[in-house]
């Protein structure tokens, strides 16, 4: 048993939105289940944080979640991304999983999910700007889910590693009311999505930086193939 991240499929079955309009996203869905299912067995997870697919409502997504939860390995866990606008109550997604016989997908959000020993926690984040009422609103917000979720962790008994949408270091800014949540509780690994292109090599920072290392798993940036975070 392992466990594997991966982020921003942006899947396009439901939402009708291809990626691969853009460089380097030709044949992606393709390649993904090609190296997906070549690294990750039925008995790993995989971790994606967050843009999952296009679709603009839970119904719409369905043909994703089947892609998802039928033809890639393992089980998973989602949370929500910026473009993930079929994201909605959790009482609505429980009861769709279930509906639809998806069992080997869990929802991360408000709490954690103990897997060999870690815990996996995390949130969207937000943007690295509290200029504007309503951003410093939502970084309050999701620094308190992100502290929520790794309290779950810790109480299941397991290490908190932590998975986020956003990168909470970036172009140079730093997204303050998350890294006070990961230094407070000793946090020691960080993966994030959300960057695409050549941007990935320039704004994105990953490596260490005080006592925290980063990661970025954008699909294209890790070439469409699943990161390994713990065996």
């Amino acid at each position: 048993m392992r466990v594997f991240t991966i982020g921003d499929l942006h899947l396009p079955f439901g939402g009708g939105k291809p990626m691969d309009i853009f460089s380097g996203w030709d044949n992606y869905t393709e390649r993904l289940e090609e190296n997906w299912n070549r690294l990750v067995s039925e008995d790993d997870l995989t971790v994606i944080p967050g843009d999952l697919c296009w679709a603009m409502k839970l119904e719409d997504a369905l043909p994703d979640f089947e892609f998802v939860s039928r033809r890639l390995n393992g089980r998973k866990v989602i949370f929500k991304g910026n473009h993930d606008y079929w994201w909605t109550t959790q009482n609505k997604m429980e009861q769709f999983l279930s509906e639809h016989g998806f069992d080997n997908i869990k929802l991360l959000n408000n709490n954690a999910v103990i897997e060999g020993g870690i815990a996996i926690c995390g949130t969207r984040g937000w943007i690295n700007d509290d200029g504007q009422p309503q951003d410093l609103k939502l970084l309050n917000r999701e620094a308190g889910r992100l502290e929520t979720s790794i309290k779950v962790g810790i109480a299941l008994g397991g290490e908190p590693i932590v998975f986020l949408h956003y990168p909470p270091i970036y172009a140079g800014e730093e997204n303050t009311y998350i890294l006070d949540v990961l230094h407070k509780y000793d946090i020691k690994r960080c993966y994030y999505g959300h960057v695409h292109g050549r941007l990935c090599f320039y704004n994105a920072f990953q490596g260490e930086r005080d006592g925290i290392t980063y990661k970025m798993v954008s699909a294209d940036y890790v070439k469409f193939t699943p990161v390994l975070v713990q065996e």
